[in-house]
């Protein structure tokens, strides 16, 4: 993996002869420590994302917005006792893949942190979004649904130089339209996920190293796909090695002798999905691969939105500049599972410019609107049990018998969807239809009351 790298300072090199004051100073510069008033498209930035994300607290973005200053490269830092910091973190694992914590647990980390906007991305499933949603009520904080889907990239079809590729999905306050679609494709990938932690503990097996699969499930938990962490951690506890790092090191690494592949599919059919289902499609870490250039572009054909470029200490150049080329967002996160160390960055510890945010929902929130209406008119069309759980799956709305029949239509969009989408947004002929339609469905759902869940 490349070694991140800040934006570099403009203050220079302080020359040998100056006095020590003028050398402290012009490090704090380096560091990026200077503070400055925004520019006009940074202000005008920073109230469109402090919108979005106080949608339900229209006060908390308009005193953000004016008690806010950026450093050199254009983070935000809050000014006085009333500043709000618009802290994003868009990559983090819970127990439900990888990572060491609940998705509450992670959810109130990410609160201890400053984090307003959190984005659960655990491997190839979805299944701590609900918790982390119910969790985040308490601490005010935005939920992106996510997932980072394990896939392969093979060039021309070649498939003796296949790569391991993942990709990052992130998807409205109500999930992915045509979400039985994507759960069936997650699916079949964990699937695969199992056969690959047998296989590489069959290798270790032939490596005399005699590690228990019964071992490797205790760790991962019930119902969950193991992974190399998970098989890491079996090796620890055995005393087959000494810490994480060493049974990469020796043993799991990609190609490695004890690596195996899974079922993973193609990366461009993973984007494909995103797309179809109204997700945003990121490529993930992409300093961890060897030929990065022929897979961007590849997945840039495929409908790739965007790439990962800034990491906890930086943004890396290089590969800034090849977003830039192929004309993707650049965002990051910390990758974070919990599992501690010198080596793991912390949550919320990648700042993201303002204007980065910025460019992420202008790219995000037309597709997420448009998913929002497309589930909202599958369930006018057909106001089954299941496309209304659909709406509810990860929302702050449960469903429950008895009361008076209401209007579902003010209901769903009038409660739950301000959390999510601007008046603007809601303000269109699309879903002025949907609730025309929706006023209707309370007739055939008698004794149903959805319930809206407030802080």
């Amino acid at each position: 993996m490349g070694d991140g790298c800040a934006v570099e300072s403009t203050t220079g090199i302080s020359n040998s002869n100056n006095n020590n004051n003028k050398k402290k100073n012009k490090k704090k510069k380096s560091r990026g420590g200077s503070k400055k008033k925004m520019t006009h498209e940074q202000v005008l930035a920073f109230k469109l994302v402090s919108e979005w994300v106080f949608l339900d607290h229209p006060s908390a973005s308009s005193s953000s917005s004016s008690s806010c200053v950026v450093d050199d490269f254009g983070v935000q830092k809050p000014l006085g006792r009333g500043g709000e910091k618009l802290l994003f973190e868009l990559h983090s694992h819970s127990k439900f893949s990888d990572g060491f914590f609940s998705p509450s647990k992670v959810v109130e980390r990410a609160h201890l942190n400053g984090v307003k906007v959190l984005a659960l991305t655990d491997h190839d499933t979805m299944s701590g979004i609900p918790e982390a949603v119910e969790s985040a009520r308490k601490y005010g904080i935005k939920i992106i649904p996510g997932v980072e889907i394990s896939t392969m990239f093979s060039p021309r079809g070649d498939s003796e130089v296949k790569e391991p590729v993942h990709i990052l999905a992130y998807y409205s306050s109500i999930g992915p339209s045509r979400f039985e679609e994507l759960d069936k494709f997650l699916s079949n990938i964990r699937d695969g996920r199992f056969l690959r932690a047998q296989n590489i503990v069959l290798k270790l097996n032939k490596l005399k190293l005699p590690l228990k699969w019964e071992h490797v499930c205790r760790i991962a938990g019930k119902g969950v796909a193991p992974g190399r962490l998970h098989v890491a951690r079996a090796m620890v506890e055995a005393g087959y090695v000494e810490n994480l790092r060493q049974a990469f090191a020796r043993y799991l690494f990609d190609g490695g002798p004890a690596y195996a592949t899974g079922s993973e599919p193609l990366a461009e059919e993973a984007i494909k999905m995103i797309c179809h289902t109204g997700g945003v499609a990121v490529l993930a870490h992409p300093w961890a691969l060897k030929n990065p250039i022929p897979i961007i572009r590849g997945l840039k054909e495929a409908g790739l939105h965007g790439m990962e470029v800034y990491k906890s200490d930086g943004r890396l150049a290089a590969y800034s500049d090849l977003a830039d080329a192929y004309g993707l967002l650049k965002i990051g996160g910390s990758d974070y599972h919990g599992r501690g160390g010198h080596n793991e960055s912390e949550l919320g510890s990648v700042n993201l410019p303002v204007l980065v945010l910025h460019d992420f929902l202008m790219v995000a929130r037309p597709i997420w609107c448009n998913a929002i209406r497309e589930i909202l008119e599958c369930y006018a069309e057909e106001p089954s049990d299941s496309n209304l759980a659909t709406i509810t799956r990860f929302g702050r709305t449960r469903i429950f018998k008895g009361g008076s029949p209401l209007s579902f239509g003010q209901d769903l969009i009038d409660h739950c969807l301000p959390l999510w989408l601007s008046s603007q947004e809601m303000e269109n002929a699309g879903f002025e239809a949907i609730k025309l339609k929706l006023s209707n469905v309370s007739d055939s759902h008698e004794g149903i009351q959805v319930l809206i869940e407030t802080k």
